[in-house]
């Protein structure tokens, strides 16, 4: 029980972390008066796309696989 509620507290930090960097880098393109995409095509976010798109798939193959 206390080992699980320490792997949420891990995934729930590390999305925290990753969402701040995010929304830290929309600011800054704000800010700077970028296009609205530019945000978009920075580091956190492309995380966030291959998580998001990566870790469903993976979950097929290896109950598939």
């Amino acid at each position: 029980m206390l080992f699980q509620l320490i792997k949420m507290a891990a995934v729930l930090t590390a999305a925290i972390i990753l969402g701040n960097w995010f929304l830290s880098e929309v600011k800054a393109a704000r800010a700077q008066h970028k296009p609205w995409y530019s945000p978009y095509l920075t580091f956190p976010c492309l995380i966030i796309l291959l998580l998001a798109v990566g870790l469903p798939l993976a979950v097929w193959y290896w109950r598939n696989g």
